[in-house]
């Protein structure tokens, strides 16, 4: 047996492989250049760009979530119902004051603009405090 034929029991961990033909060569495993490839890089998060981006007014250019009701002043309740009579969704878009927006009734208040003379019920209706005090006043009821 002579030296050049002696073998390692284990081979040499330290091996390493320089230039193009290694496993870490050139780019060492970075990909590319630029910020990424450097070292102690920092990336911004991306959820700070989306938020950048976003308008500084909240509601700005966006469709609002808020449900704006219908305002149906109490003069317009005065000219279209008789006495006695029962002001609700389906009696308010029978007699033409509301309309359906999607199959679906939308969300009304009453307000006080107007003055009322008649009994009146309402049902399942917002209604303003100045305009809950105009129908009290004039014997009306709101369920």
């Amino acid at each position: 047996m002579q030296i050049h034929n002696l073998k390692r029991k284990t081979k040499n961990k330290k091996h390493v492989q320089v230039g193009r033909g290694g496993k870490r060569g050139k780019t060492s495993g970075r990909g590319t250049k630029g910020q990424k490839a450097r070292a102690g890089r920092k990336l911004y998060p991306e959820e700070r760009d989306m938020i950048k981006k976003l308008p500084k007014l909240r509601g700005y250019r966006f469709k609002s979530f808020a449900v704006i009701p219908v305002a149906v002043n109490l003069k317009r309740i005065e000219a279209y119902y008789k006495d006695g009579e029962v002001v609700s969704m389906k009696t308010l878009e029978e007699k033409g004051i509301i309309k359906k927006k999607g199959g679906k009734w939308p969300s009304v208040k009453i307000l006080s603009v107007g003055d009322l003379t008649k009994k009146l019920s309402f049902e399942k209706l917002k209604v303003g405090v100045s305009a809950k005090e105009k129908i009290e006043k004039a014997g009306g009821v709101i369920k």
